[in-house]
């Protein structure tokens, strides 16, 4: 079963809070162990000796087996923790969710979650991983439930040890069926989301189960019962392929620079040279990284011209896919930190870029008032409603400097919704991985009636054609 038919099934099957969707964490909506993260801070941070760093690893070889083992296991990976408070266990968790975690997020998960969102179900993560690994996650994805193994706590520090039984196997079936009594939920009729084999009791509770990434006990599991199976890309550390691609990118926006710009420079025309720059920056650099773009709507980006195309940003690897869209024509908003870039600063200010202090509200405005002209004198623009990348596939909250420009302007807002760049160059990462970026370039919208008092109203409507479209992908 793919993806696109489990998330058709959410869309036609009962809707309400009084049904459930239970996701367990890792290997489900992460790749990987979270734990891992926290492990290597407290071996860095000294907290872990020789002898317990070595039994926490030969238990997590052995860990799986029964409860006595992952008991055994948890005992040692925890013994790190003791003498924390919650609330420096909360920042180091908000910490590394920022540096590490959020970059194995799957977006598949997440396409997942919104569609059970959207059918206005009871989301709950339930996983025997503690509170401080899945709470930033938790925020980030916008589920308010979770079901975890609880820790010992005396007077506000961690004692190292679990308070009461870990959310393992039975455990887990436990702890989701009470919440289920507590909450009103028709367990039945609910959705349940796991890896692995110990799963399989809590998988059970539904009608309706679904392996994700299932372990080889899962995978038997599923296939003799017959339950849906999902395989999500994994998200593992970049290979030397990968670093190849992302050498050979930096080499294709280079060497689009110098076409174009010479381009300009022997036909002495610097709009046919910024032209060229920016249709060979999409053109080789993303054909360097392995990167293709699939568009939807293509036609809306050729016309109406000039227009303020608003794109949703998640990745640096956006500029490269707004130039492989839309070509010609337009020039960016970007923040002023970019103008000190020694590789993207020159390429920019040559580009006849904007740059804004985020920073500084009343700088901002001023900055972004020869705009206007820019877009009188017919050439678009290009921005980020947002102002900044998400590190997860969330989308912001749009600001309304774009829609005041194209107001002023007197031209179409045209939004340009992105998926999959951030998955492929993540805001915290270093690596571009090859793969297919999706691009939905949505109809023209008039703002020529738009005014200050339903300005918020408006923005709101626009940033909801996102939302909608991330949801429901349009088909060409």
């Amino acid at each position: 079963m793919d993806l696109d038919e489990v998330v058709d099934t959410i869309r036609t099957g009962p809707s309400g809070p009084n049904i459930g969707a239970f996701f367990d964490f890792d290997g489900t909506l992460v790749h990987g162990f979270s734990g891992v993260p926290f492990f290597r801070h407290f071996v860095r941070a000294g907290r872990l000796t020789p002898r317990e760093i070595a039994g926490t690893m030969l238990s997590g070889i052995r860990g799986g087996k029964s409860e006595q083992d992952f008991a055994r296991f948890i005992d040692l990976a925890l013994s790190g923790w003791a003498g924390h408070t919650e609330a420096e266990l909360e920042t180091i968790g908000s910490q590394l969710f920022q540096k590490r975690i959020a970059g194995h997020l799957y977006p598949e998960a997440w396409r997942l979650i919104r569609a059970h969102e959207a059918a206005g179900h009871t989301l709950v993560i339930a996983s025997s991983a503690t509170r401080f690994q899945i709470e930033p996650a938790a925020r980030a994805l916008g589920i308010d439930n979770i079901l975890c193994t609880p820790l010992e706590v005396v007077d506000g520090v961690l004692t190292g040890k679990v308070a009461g039984s870990a959310l393992w196997r039975h455990g887990k079936a436990v702890a989701t069926k009470e919440f289920a009594e507590a909450h009103g939920i028709d367990l039945p009729r609910s959705h349940t989301y796991s890896n692995g084999g110990e799963d399989v009791e809590f998988l059970s509770l539904v009608d309706r189960p679904v392996a994700v990434n299932p372990d080889s006990n899962l995978a038997g599991e599923a296939k003799m019962r017959g339950w849906p199976i999902l395989r999500f890309k994994p998200r593992r550390s970049p290979g030397p392929v990968t670093a190849a691609r992302t050498i050979g990118a930096i080499g294709g926006f280079a060497g689009a620079v110098i076409v174009g710009a010479g381009t300009g420079v022997i036909s002495r025309d610097s709009t046919r040279g910024r032209d060229r720059v920016i249709a060979h920056t999409g053109d080789y650099t993303l054909a360097m990284a392995g990167i293709d773009v699939r568009v939807v709507g293509e036609h809306n980006a050729r016309e109406p011209r000039p227009a303020v195309f608003a794109f949703n940003h998640q990745s640096e690897l956006d500029m490269f896919v707004l130039a492989k869209v839309l070509r010609d024509g337009f020039t960016g908003i970007t923040k002023k930190e970019l103008a000190s870039d020694p590789l993207l600063g020159p390429v920019l200010r040559y580009m006849g870029a904007t740059f804004v202090d985020r920073s500084n509200t009343a700088a901002a405005k001023e900055a972004l008032r020869p705009v206007v002209d820019t877009l009188r004198g017919g050439l678009s623009i290009v921005i980020a409603p947002e102002g900044t990348r998400s590190i997860t596939p969330s989308l912001g909250e749009f600001k309304k400097g774009a829609f005041h420009i194209a107001m002023q302007a007197g031209v179409p807002i045209i939004p340009v919704v992105i998926r999959n760049a951030g998955e492929l160059r993540w805001r915290n990462g270093t690596a571009i991985r090859s793969g297919t970026v999706e691009v939905a370039v949505l109809d023209p919208i008039d703002v020529s009636d738009w005014s200050a008092d339903d300005l918020n109203d408006r923005v709101a409507a626009v940033r909801q054609l996102f939302l909608d479209t991330l949801l429901d992908w349009p088909r060409a």
